[in-house]
């Protein structure tokens, strides 16, 4: 699958006069490495700052490897591998992670698979002899392989099919970007392809790709090493090695005579798309740093050419984009846009061609190149905060590179390359005419008479497999897993805190070493605060915080921030709007500066209001055909209706224009004030410095003389009600149900979370149980408690083919009232507060992470030393607790039910089940009015 040009999100922020990161203030990943006998790579570093540790296994075979006529197939093995194996029955894996504290998943690029799990150092053993497992006795039977199709199925309707841009970025562009390579076909596959395979298919599978030679084992964490060793030994060295060689990809893309292009339609493209492709270079090419730094000049960040050429300044776009695709063969590299409403494919392919042809002609200026670098080696810089982070970086560049110490000498790469580079790449790979253009509309734009054929399956070739078939040996004779080892106790911050004379309440706590400084300015008014009529008034407020100050345009704020390699964002919830930062600590003052600009003097200017204004309603126009996204808008509207959280917090396509500068700037005169406000430091920062930081960016920031406007108290009534909202042509419908919940402060709130965690807070929680595990209905289902300091909400979901809907919906009020009917088991409620407290861990293990709970218990108004008596908490919660918590708060009888999907295909059904339910037009729907409708004029 095309991963790379999903990454919509652009990084706001850069920097005017640039100041270079260098790679040597990086520490580098140690680790140490040795082979096994069969072939097996292992790769382990210790960190004994942690009381975690990853196991990941990397598989040198991913969708380019898929057989002929099979695409989708090392994906759907993926789901496979964490079912059973020969000692482990099916689910084991999850019992052996996600139950203890800690959490499992994979991913399946076009060159690799890789299953990671990050778990209390004292189950290392366990995962090891378990990864092993998997390894070498998977088990492969009928009901298994059934199943997990079938979710497969529900991940393509909802990633491919459900998402307005799924079928560009994952079907069309990797099609029409190569003609004979296997990075072609989908990663995802069809539902055709899928139907076809076979077991014989998936068992053969395993045996050619799934062996010791073919994989790197990677261990970071709290361990000991010899321990390690003796581990790995017992555990993965008798696993043989096949005498056949492996299978490798040998197909070699042929060069591009001339200039195509690709006409794509889609059924619920709200806004046309364009992006142009060229063949690019691979992962190990020495051009690959300057590919690298060349997207970032192009669209890292809103400093980037391509975000002000398309969308600040032409505002012709909604979003603009580059990529360099390296992988192990030779990848792509592609340029995009989603375009704003009322402009053409036409018009967007032209001004993506003309900033390509600008640095064709020119190289960047030196504050560009050293802006780019320094983003990059920012980001790796982040992402080597958490132990997996750093076993990623290590496994990619080995399945990419061959060679995982490139993770270390690739900062260095990206440092020394110059303008000229940039510009030679350039030239080399984005030549005028070697493009690919693909062009994507609604399929009410397709010519007459052009509608695209379904096509079969590619044909197979036959497999017969003659190996040795595993089956789940029976219970008495199956090899029990390793005992869990000592605890090692996790060290938590102290965090400190400071009001100064402003009445800015200061929380700073030191977290890591690692270079890097998280902050969080925090208002205390989010949406409640919107005047009436003015839905998404304070969300507005904050996306213009960084739209320019009274000394600062937003160019050159994004240009400050970008070349700081730091990065500033805004956003604005029900109770509360924050301004965040994160920054290299040796960077952190000139960034503050900024931070206490956007917050202190917006100027809320009347074109840049326009600005955003028109971005908003055209990401508006993307949500709405959106079916999760659609039923996730509806539900405050809904569930609070009459009261201040009764709207959408980011507005309607009503709101929005009603909003003028005056009125934005009166919102922030009312509630940005010190005495109304949080600071929140975290990561590579003392009390004492953090404090200084604070002060010298806000100790002169003036108290206003009026009262602070208090937040009004919210108590809505449940209500039942179902409403349908009807997106016809959706590629699957979203289920939903919610209700009413509780304030932070409530006795009950650890009785609930813990409730909430046995229902729906994870993949080994019941509502994925049922849904997900047990019936291949979604590709998952799960629920939320989001508690708050007037009343929450709790709100259960799962997104399914449309025909099923109803059944869902029956599904997931079933074990809403079944938690409340039966007791919970000991060993069930064990399991489930580990996975609470193994994420409360986790997040308090990186810089923003902190900053963020931290943030949290402040504007609740909960003491700080709760990160401490936290894991006790949870741990107190009984079944009677849970029971009770459920039937007074998650019953089903008062819950409100949103589906959105496409309700020719599941009305029927839903009526006798619900003959009162109310049924929305998408076309019709208006989030603000009583109803949902807006009147009839």
């Amino acid at each position: 699958m095309f991963r790379a040009l999903t990454r919509f999100a652009l990084a706001l922020a850069v920097l005017a006069a640039p100041v270079a990161v260098q790679a040597a203030t990086i520490p580098p990943i140690e680790y140490r490495e040795r082979v096994l006998d069969n072939g097996l790579r292992v790769l382990s570093g210790v960190d004994a700052t942690t009381p975690n540790v990853t196991v990941q296994v990397w598989y040198g075979v991913g969708s380019k490897d898929d057989p002929q006529g099979r695409s989708g197939f090392a994906h759907l093995f993926e789901h496979m591998m964490f079912k059973t194996t020969r000692n482990m029955p099916s689910e084991t894996l999850d019992r052996m992670t996600e139950d203890v504290g800690g959490f499992n998943n994979a991913s399946t690029w076009d060159d690799f698979t890789n299953y990671y799990e990050v778990i209390p150092a004292d189950h290392l053993e366990r995962l090891l002899w378990a990864e092993a497992e998997r390894m070498g006795s998977l088990v492969v039977d009928a009901e298994i392989f059934d199943s997990e199709r079938d979710v497969v199925k529900e991940e393509l309707r909802q990633r491919i099919l459900a998402a307005p841009y799924g079928r560009l970025f994952g079907l069309m562009i990797p099609q029409a970007s190569y003609q004979e390579h296997p990075y072609k076909r989908p990663g995802i596959g069809s539902i055709a392809e899928l139907d076809a395979a076979t077991i014989d298919d998936v068992r053969a599978f395993h045996r050619d790709y799934y062996r010791p030679d073919n994989a790197v084992l990677i261990v970071i964490g709290n361990f000991e090493p010899a321990e390690l060793d003796a581990w790995v030994d017992r555990y993965f060295a008798p696993l043989k090695t096949p005498a056949a060689p492996l299978k490798r990809v040998d197909a070699v893309e042929p060069a591009r005579a001339g200039p195509g292009v690709f006409e794509g339609y889609g059924p619920n493209v709200p806004l046309p798309a364009v992006v142009v492709t060229w063949l690019g270079a691979q992962a190990s090419s020495s051009d690959a740093p300057a590919l690298k730094v060349l997207d970032a000049i192009l669209s890292g960040g809103k400093s980037s050419r391509l975000y002000n050429a398309l969308v600040y300044e032409q505002q012709i776009a909604v979003e603009a984009f580059s990529q360099a695709d390296l992988p192990q063969q030779p990848g792509l590299f592609a340029v995009g846009a989603i375009l704003a409403s009322g402009e053409t494919v036409e018009a967007g392919e032209a001004a993506l061609l003309a900033e390509v042809a600008r640095l064709r002609a020119t190289p960047p200026t030196e504050a560009e190149l050293e802006e780019a670098r320094n983003e990059l080696i920012a980001g790796a810089l982040r992402e080597r905060e958490t132990v997996d982070g750093r076993a990623f970086a290590l496994g990619y560049a080995w399945a990419t590179q061959g060679d995982p110490a490139k993770a270390n000498s690739e900062l260095a790469d990206l440092a020394a390359v110059t303008a000229a580079d940039v510009q030679a790449v350039a030239q080399k790979y984005l030549a005028e005419d070697r493009r690919m253009t693909i062009r994507y509309r609604p399929e009410s734009a397709r010519p007459a008479g052009t509608a695209a054929a379904e096509s079969a399956p590619p044909v197979a070739q036959a497999v017969v497999f003659d190996g040795e078939i595993v089956i789940l040996a029976p219970e008495d004779e199956r090899q029990a897993p390793p005992p869990v080892g000592a605890p090692v106790d996790p060290v938590l911050p102290t965090p400190s805190e400071s009001v100064l004379d402003n009445g800015l309440r200061v929380i700073v706590a030191r977290s890591s070493d690692l270079p890097l400084v998280s902050a969080a300015l925090i208002v205390r008014a989010g949406a409640w605060a919107d005047p009436k009529g003015e839905a998404g008034a304070m969300s507005m407020t904050a996306a213009m915080l960084t739209e320019g100050t009274t000394s600062r345009t937003a160019p050159q704020i994004a240009q400050e921030i970008e070349a700081l390699g730091a990065s500033l964002s805004s956003s604005a919830g029900l109770e509360s709007t924050s301004v965040s930062l994160t920054v290299m600590s040796d960077k952190a003052a000139p960034a503050f500066a900024i931070l206490a600009d956007v917050v202190r003097n917006p100027a809320f200017a009347a074109e840049e209001l326009a600005r955003q204004t028109a971005q908003a309603l055209d990401g508006m126009a993307v949500a709405y055909e959106d079916p999760g996204q659609l039923s996730s808008m509806a539900a405050g509207p809904i569930v609070f209706a009459g009261t201040p959280f009764g709207h959408p917090a980011d507005g309607t396509p009503a709101s929005l224009p009603r909003l003028t500068p005056a009125g934005l700037k009166a919102l922030h005169e009312r509630h940005f004030r010190p005495d109304n406000a949080i600071l929140v430091l975290s990561g590579d920062v003392s009390p004492e410095e953090g404090l200084a930081l604070a002060r010298q960016a806000f100790g002169d920031w003036g108290r206003p003389a009026q009262a602070l406007p208090a937040q009004p108290r919210v108590s809505p009534a449940a209500d039942r009600q179902v409403v349908v909202i009807d997106l016809p042509g959706a590629g699957q419908a979203s289920v939903r149900l919610a209700k009413p919940a509780i304030a932070r402060k409530d006795p009950a709130y650890y009785p609930g979370i813990v409730a909430n965690s046995v229902l729906g807070g994870g993949y080994s929680a019941r509502l994925n149980q049922e849904i997900r595990i047990k019936r291949g209905l979604s590709y998952g289902a799960g629920s939320g408690l989001s508690a708050r300091r007037t009343t929450g909400a709790f709100q259960a979901q799962a997104q399914t083919k449309n025909e099923s809907a109803p059944e869902v919906m029956d599904l997931i009020a079933t074990e809403m009232a079944r938690l409340a009917a039966e007791p919970v088991s000991q060993d069930e409620l064990d399991a489930r507060k580990s996975v609470l407290i193994g994420a409360f861990g986790r997040a308090l293990g990186t810089a923003g992470g902190l900053g963020g709970v931290l943030g949290e218990l402040a504007l609740q108004e909960v003491p700080l030393g709760e990160i401490k008596t936290y894991t006790a908490k949870v741990e107190a919660v009984t079944p009677d607790e849970v029971r009770a918590f459920a039937a007074e708060r998650l019953s089903p009888a008062d819950a409100a039910v949103i589906i959105a999907g496409d309700a020719a295909l599941f009305l029927e059904p839903l009526e006798e089940k619900a003959p009162d339910l109310r049924r929305i037009p998408a076309k019709d729907l208006d989030l603000e009015a009583p109803g949902l409708t807006a009147p009839e004029a």
